[in-house]
């Protein structure tokens, strides 16, 4: 997955304001206390990162 398809799908899950909000500002334990674009910028999959959202987030199985 490539880091634009992640921005889709955070878009398309919880609106373009939200998840540029989540992705900039909620730290994430499984990511090691940083936040997914701290993420990102670090080299994380871009799946790994969606999926550990998706995760904290409760985002049902069939939009994963």
């Amino acid at each position: 997955m490539r880091i634009t398809e992640f921005r889709r799908l955070m878009t398309d899950e919880f609106g373009r304001v939200r998840s540029e909000m989540m992705a900039r500002d909620h730290v994430f334990t499984a990511f090691g206390g940083r936040t997914a674009e701290q993420a990102l910028e670090a080299g994380m999959d871009p799946k790994d990162v969606w999926l550990a959202v998706c995760d904290a987030f409760d985002v049902p199985t069939e939009r994963r």
